[in-house]
């Protein structure tokens, strides 16, 4: 409904409406504050002469209005229906109060205290009103670098505490000069209360640092940044949430420069566009994925390469049928890109095709959290950076880029960040406050608040004293901003991860519950929680690794849910590990592991040569240092390396994804006949389909047959126990999924059997959705009386 439909409404007429005058107490809850509500509220009152005040106060907002019955209809559809862009209006309770016989105007009052039951407003891009008064030579903003309103700009990344005013954010240090302050307090503007507003005359500012943080001379520092960029250099730019490491990426040197210093030699890097069409000839952009491109919360998208896509960026993201790229989000990127251009006059070139590209990677050296401060940025990045752009607003959380893909009109997340987290799930029940601490590798954390779950943005893998600093920071950021105290604390079963051992201390020290859940049941459970199935539900778990309830090494598991329990009804036919970890970081190991399955150890070191070959294939064979695991990360590794793909990983998952370009690339192949079998104990072994991937097949049709008939093993095998437990509910989840061939033939071959298909939405379904599974598992356990409660 538009503001022109409102004499369209058909009310209904309230209960003692008299002479058709009402007076409505409303209570709105979801995302409202911080995005421009009151002042929506405001104008749309003026519009329907309606008598009343509104305010925010912990639990959203509140106001009250009188006027006439229809007047008041009206009001309540636009509130759900002519919302601000940012804001997600989730429910709205109404109480009819008496009539004020006095009542005149309407009125934003001050914010209110009280206990916190609110959202958490995300970061957003620029919107397009600031982002033409950003390039208006007329406008008192005309290239200030934090241009922002109540309808874009950040939120989340400078919040102190709630609820959302100026005083609780990272602008509490700059005082509003007068004509800001005008803007600030006119419910006419759109900047009213938009608290991180200012000028060139009250806000932050830019200055241009060199390697050693000393500042530079600069005229101007966008202008100087740009040049040093053009020149080869790599500059660490400071943007809302973090910082990012910047450099030209149609320059080969500068990439290979970024690659030999980051000590990130394979893994891809994103591009940032000034628009799609700037990317037409790397990228190939269909409809859906250049909304998500455009979307207020601009993540990275990981799109398919053109075929001339490694002649113009070369070694951007070697090896791989696809390229992580972005679009500019904050008032800076926009004014690199117009430095580039030449400083064009208007708006017109932001709309035409432009030739510069950015590398636009996280800053942060090795596996690091993102570096958020000035000071910091200079000891940290030391030896990465050439020169830094740094600002003087403070950030107080920090918050990297999301990450997601989009096929076949679904998009799925790889990585909660900025613009999206905290994500907000509702849950089907509500239960007391839980803290889920997520495991070792891509790290987030979910607080649950009666029947909502929160999950944090990105942290990192827990493997130094810096991320673990980021964790509790995480962990401390989302309790001051909830106003909740955990009466529980839920973590991985694997005892030697940081996430547990900080649970276990959490739990001594404040005596509340510590639940101990198994990885692969939180996997799951992270779907059920986000679709809200409460009842029993079948799930197949495949990712790298897990810690089984006896120490074992999961990874391929197909589960058996309901509310906090599971049963383990099967398992993918375990390979061995050879040298253990390390034969996750080099899938020819496994490769020589399902050699030794087929009964051919003799083709191990005629296969991959070199002495450790026949030292592995005697370690395989006497069970020395070789656990078994039943992953199927693992066996994805083992496909790519017998098809000899990937030999040795540079990073996480790259056999996997090499893996899957290939067989994208190839023509349909259809299952291999026999290529698996499932035993009577419900094991499902590939290791037929194995033995068709040798030396003389076309990798791309060797992939493509992997995917094909582990597909349809995965979809016999639920069939399977659908059939055996009359559970017709599927949901998936793990790493794995985020192979999308993968997950479209699995789910198509699901449903082509009757069954429903659950999947994850809203947070990933790798290991950065743990944490919300594990807290669901806990809230669960607490409800049935299984724990304890605090």
């Amino acid at each position: 409904m538009t503001a022109a439909m409102g004499n369209a409404c058909k009310p209904g007429r309230p209960r003692d409406a008299g002479d058709g005058i009402a007076r409505w107490r409303l209570r709105v809850r979801g995302r409202v504050q911080g995005v421009g509500f009151r002042p929506f509220v405001y104008r749309r009152a003026a519009q329907y002469a309606l008598a009343g005040w509104i305010c925010n106060d912990a639990s959203g907002v509140i106001m009250e209005v009188q006027g006439p019955s229809q007047a008041l209809e009206c009001l309540l559809a636009a509130l759900y229906h002519e919302a601000p862009p940012l804001a997600r209006v989730e429910h709205v309770e109404r109480e009819e109060r008496g009539i004020d016989p006095d009542a005149l105007g309407f009125a934003i009052r001050p914010s209110t205290g009280g206990p916190i039951n609110t959202g958490i407003a995300p970061d957003a891009a620029l919107c397009e009103p600031c982002l033409s008064e950003l390039f208006d030579p007329d406008n008192r903003r005309f290239r200030y670098p934090f241009i922002n309103c109540a309808h874009c700009g950040p939120r989340y990344s400078i919040m102190t505490d709630m609820p959302y005013d100026r005083p609780n954010t990272a602008m509490s240090g700059f005082p509003l000069c007068p004509l800001c302050r005008a803007e600030y307090e006119d419910p006419a503007d759109r900047r009213f209360h938009a608290e991180p507003i200012a000028c060139a005359a009250c806000g932050p500012r830019l200055a241009l640092w060199d390697a050693g943080g000393r500042t530079q001379a600069a005229g101007d520092v966008m202008a100087a940044a740009w040049s040093l960029i053009q020149a080869g250099a790599i500059v660490a730019v400071k943007g809302i949430g973090g910082f990012h490491l910047m450099g030209d990426a149609r320059n080969p040197a500068a990439v290979a420069a970024l690659r030999q210093r980051k000590g990130r030699l394979d893994k891809p890097f994103a591009v940032l566009a000034l628009n799609v069409v700037s990317l037409g000839d790397v990228a190939r952009i269909d409809a859906p994925e250049g909304r998500l491109l455009a979307g207020a919360d601009r993540p990275i998208v990981l799109v398919r390469k053109t075929s001339e896509c490694e002649d113009h960026l070369g070694d951007v993201a070697p090896g791989l049928d696809r390229l992580g790229v972005m679009l500019p989000y904050t008032p800076v990127q926009y004014l690199l890109f117009h430095e580039a251009r030449g400083r064009p006059p208007g708006t017109q070139w932001l709309h035409e095709r432009h030739e510069a590209l950015f590398v636009c990677t996280s800053a942060n050296p090795g596996h690091e959290p993102l570096v958020t401060g000035n000071e910091e940025a200079v000891v940290r990045l030391a030896g990465l950076a050439d020169a830094f752009v740094v600002h003087d607003r403070p950030i107080v959380s920090r918050c990297d880029d999301g990450v997601m893909r989009q096929d076949d009109g679904k998009a799925t997340w790889l990585r909660c960040g900025r613009g999206q987290a905290p994500s907000r799930i509702r849950l089907p029940t509500a239960g007391p406050c839980v803290l889920g601490l997520g495991a070792m590798q891509k790290n987030t954390v979910c607080l649950t608040r009666g029947d909502e779950a929160f999950v944090s943005p990105h942290v990192g893998d827990l493997a130094n004293r810096a991320a673990y600093h980021a964790f509790e920071g995480a962990i401390a950021s989302l309790t001051r901003l909830l106003g909740v105290r955990p009466r529980a604390v839920a973590c991985d079963l694997h005892p030697d991860y940081p996430s547990t051992r900080y649970a276990e201390q959490l739990a001594a020290r404040q005596d509340i519950a510590c639940v101990a859940v198994q990885h692969h049941h939180a996997h799951i459970a992270a779907v059920m929680a986000e679709h809200g199935l409460s009842d029993p539900v079948l799930g197949i778990a495949l990712d790298g690794s897990g810690y089984g309830p006896g120490g074992e090494i999961w990874g391929g598991e197909l589960l058996w849910l309901e509310g906090a329990r599971f049963r383990r009804l099967g398992h993918l036919a375990p390979l061995a590990l050879a040298g253990g970890d390390r034969a996750a970081r080099e899938p020819w190991r496994m490769a020589a592991a399902a050699l030794h399955a087929l009964g051919r150890d003799a083709d191990i070191a005629r296969r991959f040569p070199g002495p450790a070959a026949a030292i592995v294939a005697d370690m395989i064979a006497r069970r020395i240092n070789t656990p078994l695991t039943t992953s199927a990360g693992r066996l994805f590794d083992a496909a790519a390396g017998l098809l000899g793909v990937c030999l040795q990983e540079g990073y996480e998952g790259q056999a996997a994804m090499m893996l899957e370009g290939l067989a994208a690339s190839a023509p349909a192949v259809p299952a291999l006949a026999g290529g698996y079998s499932i035993s009577d104990g419900g094991e499902l072994t590939l290791v037929p389909a194995l033995a068709a991937l040798h030396p003389g097949v076309d990798p791309a049709i060797g992939a493509a047959l992997f995917h094909a008939t582990l597909s349809a093993g995965l979809a016999a095998w639920v069939g399977r126990a659908a059939r055996d437990t009359g559970v017709h509910r599927v949901a998936l989840a793990g790493g794995c999924f985020v192979n999308a061939i993968l997950k479209k033939a699995l789910c198509a071959a699901l449903e082509a059997q009757g069954l429903t298909v659950y999947t994850a939405v809203r947070v990933p379904p790798n290991d950065a959705g743990l944490c919300l599974g594990q807290a669901w598992v806990a809230q669960q356990a607490l409800n049935e009386g299984r724990v304890p409660c605090a």
